[in-house]
């Protein structure tokens, strides 16, 4: 639906014929035991970078190496702490890879995990440390910052959002609550820029009824969408700008979900 052939390296250029912005999520996964944090490769960045015209935007996730309090926890094993956790000499390096990549650069994202009372005490133990460590941060990059702690997303929160100097990046799925009514009754607190990222609820079931063949629709979401374009209209009154990052396992096929939203909006 995308790809028309040809070697793998030409197909960021398609992708990006047909479309804006993309987020790139494989430099996420960073983190493993007894290793040192994995970055993103030079020579990778650079390719990127060549393959895009100049007005296409990348979306970054920042390496979980950075954001994960505690590796990821084995079976009836302890939770081991994870001594890269916010580190800035981490985020420095990280950044230095993203060099190649910053005229075409968006919002470079902090995806944080479910934080139990196990890993974070409560909202305020995460915005004192979060805060301590984006003081300390360069200025001149856009900052996202995504929870996936439902009692996080309220008024202080969102504040606390807009007065680090980042922008908030909304989830629709993974059991958040939806964010339709959230970010409405929340506009005022608001920048200039916001992400919203849409996934399924179900990862695992979803890709049971695809087989891993992310070309049909197969869980459509018509009242969403039409939600979500409703959202989008009240968003661009207010002049404040939408990262719209779909993955497949929302609805079944990212490429049509896009060409449905599309479709909604008359482009």
């Amino acid at each position: 639906m995308v790809y028309s052939g040809g070697s793998p390296e030409t197909m960021l250029t398609q992708y990006a014929n047909q479309f804006s912005t993309v987020e790139i999520d494989q430099w996420f996964w960073s983190l493993f035991e007894k290793k040192s944090p994995a970055l993103p490769g030079r020579a990778d960045v650079e390719k990127y970078a060549a393959s895009v015209p100049q007005d296409f935007r990348f979306s970054v996730k920042v390496p979980n190496s950075i954001t994960l309090t505690h590796y990821y926890q084995k079976s009836g094993m302890p939770l081991t702490p994870n001594p890269h956790f916010l580190s800035v000499e981490l985020f420095a390096a990280f950044l230095d890879s993203l060099q190649p990549l910053r005229p075409n650069l968006g919002p470079v994202m902090f995806q944080f995990e479910y934080l139990n009372k196990q890993k974070m005490s409560s909202v305020e133990e995460f915005m004192g440390k979060f805060g301590e460590f984006r003081s300390k941060l360069p200025e001149g990059w856009l900052y996202g910052l995504e929870t996936r702690n439902p009692n996080f997303l309220n008024k202080e929160f969102l504040e606390f959002i807009s007065a680090s100097g980042c922008i908030p990046v909304f989830l629709q799925g993974y059991y958040m609550p939806p964010i339709f009514d959230l970010i409405k009754k929340h506009a005022g607190l608001l920048p200039d820029t916001i992400v919203i990222r849409l996934h399924g609820p179900d990862r695992s079931g979803i890709e049971k009824i695809t087989s891993g063949k992310w070309d049909k629709i197969v869980q459509p979401k018509d009242a969403e969408l039409d939600e979500l374009v409703k959202l989008l209209y009240f968003l661009k009154q207010r002049k404040i700008n939408v990262f719209l990052n779909v993955n497949n396992h929302y609805e079944g096929s990212a490429p049509l979900t896009i060409a449905r939203i599309n479709s909604l909006m008359g482009v």
